[in-house]
């Protein structure tokens, strides 16, 4: 049986693949808080954050993502992932997730490092 984190990847990941606002939502709590990078202006609850990712959305099949859990526990995950956009660069990611008891996202912040394809 997959972990939470495992389960929650795998959902943003197929938000990520459809662009669907009903996919977007139903990873994060209805007052979640999202950081595009750790000093961006957070997304403040569920609309904000559908509609902030809708307007900086990548399109299926321009991106391929690989991702490994560095640590788990019922309320945090902290994902390691590269990010490949073979049209562009490559990203390095950290993301880190602090659940709700329903397994939703209620705090989500990402860094990632550019690097050029190959590095």
């Amino acid at each position: 049986m997959p972990s939470r984190a495992a389960e929650w990847v795998a959902g943003y990941i197929r938000a990520w693949e459809t662009n669907d606002p009903a996919d977007i939502a139903a990873l994060f709590s209805d007052d979640a808080v999202y950081l595009t990078a750790p000093d961006a202006k957070a997304r403040r609850g569920r609309d904000e954050i559908v509609a902030g990712w809708l307007e900086d959305r990548d399109e299926s099949g321009t991106w391929a993502f690989d991702w490994r859990i560095l640590h788990e526990t019922l309320e945090l995950a902290l994902i390691q992932g590269r990010t490949e956009y073979p049209a562009d660069r490559d990203y390095l990611n950290l993301w880190i997730i602090r659940f709700g008891d329903d397994g939703r996202a209620r705090e989500y912040t990402e860094w990632y490092m550019p690097r050029p394809h190959g590095a």
